[in-house]
């Protein structure tokens, strides 16, 4: 069964849905843009070749940079094929036969003359070299002479002498250096001692010692005091930054009471302790070493603490909070060093001394400047900073004997 007359039927060489076909020309007026540009694509073969030939110089290239220079020859200034000879040399006889003959030995002072009256044909007796034996001395007697005085020496000399004047002083040195030796060993407080002298000491010493102690109980002197080994706590009411000295104040957190009884109020809430702390900090240290000098009582009398040291909540000496090591400081100058130095090794052997030497005067310039850099960097001692209200406690070091306030006493 058929649709309706005024549907078209579709062509038999319609193209099937899906298919895209070429717009033909009645549909150019309608088209939008126009023809796709054709790609020019380079050929393989030429992009190989020109890559080979590349590859090619720069190797050629490298080869010819990293080629050991050749070193040159360093031509003479004289030539040294027709050499002058020495006139020491040229000045002697061309054979042995030519040598002068020498005749008997003359002397010293008395040869030139001598021979230049020969030469003029005088007759002058020459007279015998060295000193005849005098008054006819035999060997057999210059023998016993050399043993006479070979005897003499030995007998002056104070090496073999047992006593007498002579060989005294010598005994009496060597006694004296040996004496402080053995005083030096046997004393107990040498410089330099053997074990053995050690342990001799050790065992000699504390013999004299008496068996008891002369040591005695002290009844406190009032009733009213705050012994040695008490803890005061107390809290910061200024921080501390350890970069320059200065004072320190704290404000006492508990009621202190006397040591004998434990009754009777001291020190009350509320009062303040006045001290400073040392600024010397060396490098590793972490905490803040304190002495605290005056205690103010909330009516306004006080008392002088001669120094007592502060200690941290644990009783350990000092307080430790936050500690600065400056390491970003550190690090910034290292690079900064870094950085100025690395032009040292920048330059090339290859230039002349000129070229050296002005390169070389600001680089050793820049490169001491930038170790001094560090140097005063690492100089520089950590940063310590206590802030204010932390707890802390003072140690009191000797008895204090304090009037209680109004109405505290029982």
């Amino acid at each position: 069964m058929t649709g309706p007359a005024s549907e078209a039927v579709a062509p038999a060489d319609a193209p099937e849905a899906g298919e895209r076909t070429a717009p033909g020309p009645e549909l150019d007026p309608f088209r939008l843009r126009g023809d796709t540009p054709r790609v020019m694509r380079l050929s393989r073969k030429t992009l190989a070749m020109i890559g080979a030939a590349g590859g090619t110089a720069i190797g050629g290239a490298l080869f010819w940079a990293l080629q050991p220079v050749a070193p040159k020859t360093a031509e003479n200034l004289y030539t040294t094929e027709g050499a002058n000879r020495a006139e020491v040399v040229t000045g002697a006889p061309a054979d042995y036969g030519k040598v002068p003959k020498l005749g008997p030995p003359l002397p010293g002072d008395l040869g030139r003359p001598i021979v230049s009256a020969q030469q003029s044909g005088e007759t002058i007796p020459v007279p015998p070299m060295g000193n005849p034996p005098a008054g006819g001395r035999s060997p057999a007697d210059e023998a016993r002479d050399r043993a006479r005085l070979e005897r003499e020496a030995a007998t002056a000399s104070r090496i073999f002498l047992g006593g007498g004047n002579s060989g005294a002083p010598v005994a009496d040195a060597q006694r004296g250096s040996i004496e402080p030796s053995a005083a030096t060993m046997s004393a107990p407080e040498g410089g330099a001692r053997t074990p053995a002298a050690a342990r001799r000491a050790f065992l000699a010493g504390g013999s004299a010692e008496p068996f008891e102690s002369a040591e005695r109980f002290h009844a406190p002197a009032l009733p009213y005091i705050l012994q040695a080994g008490s803890l005061i706590p107390a809290a910061l009411i200024t921080g501390i930054r350890s970069d320059l000295p200065g004072q320190v104040t704290a404000q006492v957190t508990q009621n202190v009471y006397d040591s004998p009884t434990g009754r009777i109020l001291l020190i009350p809430q509320g009062a303040r302790l006045i001290g400073d702390y040392d600024s010397e900090i060396s490098a590793g240290q972490e905490r803040v070493l304190l002495a605290w000098n005056r205690l103010i009582l909330p009516g306004g009398r006080s008392i002088r603490l001669d120094r007592q040291p502060g200690a941290d909540a644990r009783g350990m000496a000092g307080l430790a909070d936050r500690t600065d090591h400056h390491w970003g400081s550190m690090l910034r100058a290292a690079l900064v060093s870094t950085l100025l130095g690395v032009g040292a090794e920048l330059g090339s052997d290859g230039d002349d001394a000129l070229v050296r030497a002005l390169r070389d005067g600001p680089q050793d310039t820049v490169n001491q400047s930038g170790r001094r850099l560090v140097e005063r960097q690492m100089n520089i001692p950590p940063t310590l900073t206590i802030r204010p209200g932390f707890a802390l406690r003072v140690l009191v070091t000797r008895d204090l004997i304090l009037e209680p306030p109004a109405g505290a006493a029982p």
